[in-house]
Formats: C-alpha cells, sequence, structure tokens
C-alpha cells in the first residue's frame, strides 16, 4: 500500500521530464539550424527538371501510406483510442505534403489546375479539419492552452 498515488508527480519525476523536454526542444533546433544551408545547397545544385525512374511506384506508394493514416485514424477513432490525435495530425500533415507535391510537380502542365483544385476543395480543408479537431480533443482534455486555440470554447470558458 505504500506506492498510492497522490495525483502529485515527485520533484524528480517533474525535473526529468523538463530535462527531457529541454534536450527534445534542443535536438529540434539543432535540426532546423543545419536544414538551412542543407535547403540553400539543394536550391543552387538541384537541376530544375529530373527524369525519375520509379514515378509510379512512388506516387502509389505514397497514397497507400495516407490510405492507412486515413484507416488508423478511422478505426482508433471508432475504438475511442488516445493516440487518435497523433494518427489525425499525421494524417493531416500527410494531406499537407500531397497537396504541395501534387501541385509544384504539376506547375508549367495543364495538370496544375486539376492538382490545385484537389488540394483547395479536399486535400488542405480536410488536413484543416483533422487537425482542428484534434485541438477541440486537447480542450476537452483540459490543457491548460488548447482553449484559446479552438475559439475560447474549452473547458475554461
Amino acid at each position: 500500500m505504500s506506492d498510492i498515488r497522490t495525483g502529485r508527480p515527485s520533484p524528480e519525476l517533474l525535473e526529468r521530464i523538463r530535462r527531457q523536454r529541454r534536450h527534445t526542444l534542443e535536438l529540434i533546433v539543432v535540426c532546423a539550424i543545419g536544414l538551412v544551408p542543407w535547403t540553400i545547397l539543394l536550391a543552387f545544385t538541384l537541376p530544375s527538371g529530373y527524369a525519375v525512374r520509379q514515378w509510379r511506384t512512388t506516387w502509389v506508394g505514397f497514397d497507400v501510406l495516407l490510405v492507412l493514416a486515413m484507416a488508423v485514424t478511422a478505426l482508433l477513432g471508432w475504438r475511442r483510442h488516445r493516440p487518435v490525435a497523433v494518427a489525425a495530425v499525421a494524417t493531416g500533415a500527410l494531406l499537407v505534403c500531397d497537396a504541395w507535391f501534387d501541385v509544384s510537380l504539376a506547375l508549367g502542365t495543364p495538370d496544375v489546375w486539376m492538382s490545385a483544385g484537389l488540394a483547395v476543395c479536399v486535400e488542405l480543408p480536410l488536413a484543416g479539419f483533422l487537425i482542428w479537431k484534434v485541438l477541440g480533443m486537447l480542450a476537452l482534455a483540459g490543457w491548460p492552452w488548447a482553449d484559446r486555440l479552438t475559439d475560447g470554447d474549452g473547458p475554461d470558458q
């Protein structure tokens, strides 16, 4: 009976969480800074046109990944599992990437209008909807900052 939880984490646990958070944020900052020169290098060295060999495999593979992400999001949502938030954000991110690549790779071709139409009418709205729903879930879960992101309809209002 000595490990009865009081509802408050120990100071050691809080310090470990703070340290892990700081290390994670430091890693992300280093990666972001490192990506700047790499992006500049690519901007100057990549050819403007490039013939690819596995075009169909790449796009079909990406769309299969997108289907799996949507299926996992739906399954977790139906089962009311909390990881649905992670799956929904990942699906939203994949939809944004799909819209970006569809439009940017179609620039200068007649297909750009279909790509832009799908991006504006389907992919980006669905991505925004998924992320908006996750923010709403965070507000319902009582995250202190989440209610500011969902038009003030959070638990503190």
